[in-house]
């Protein structure tokens, strides 16, 4: 998937933190939220230093608790390639 506005700064998203598989503690910024088929997902993008990053960007269901949200990583592959097929459609 290719970024949307790699040159903008991360004052202009809203940012959360994963935990990398390495452990690594990564800030990611949303830069689009989607519905499809009753969920919604938020595509991310990794947050290095006040920019976001050129290497790519990420999907994760989310949800949403009065002001707070979280994120939850796709594990189902299936579903995951499926929700991407359909990011990638909507963009057309």
């Amino acid at each position: 998937m290719e970024d949307k506005k790699p040159d903008q700064t991360t004052e202009e998203y809203v940012t959360f933190h994963i935990t990398a598989r390495d452990g690594r503690d990564v800030e990611m910024a949303i830069v689009d939220e989607f519905q499809y088929k009753k969920k919604t997902y938020v595509v991310s993008a990794v947050v290095e230093g006040d920019s976001l990053s050129g290497q790519g960007q990420y999907i994760y269901r989310y949800h949403m608790t009065g002001d707070d949200f979280q994120v939850e990583e796709i594990r189902n592959h299936i579903e995951y390639e499926e929700v991407v097929r359909a990011y990638m459609e909507m963009e057309e």
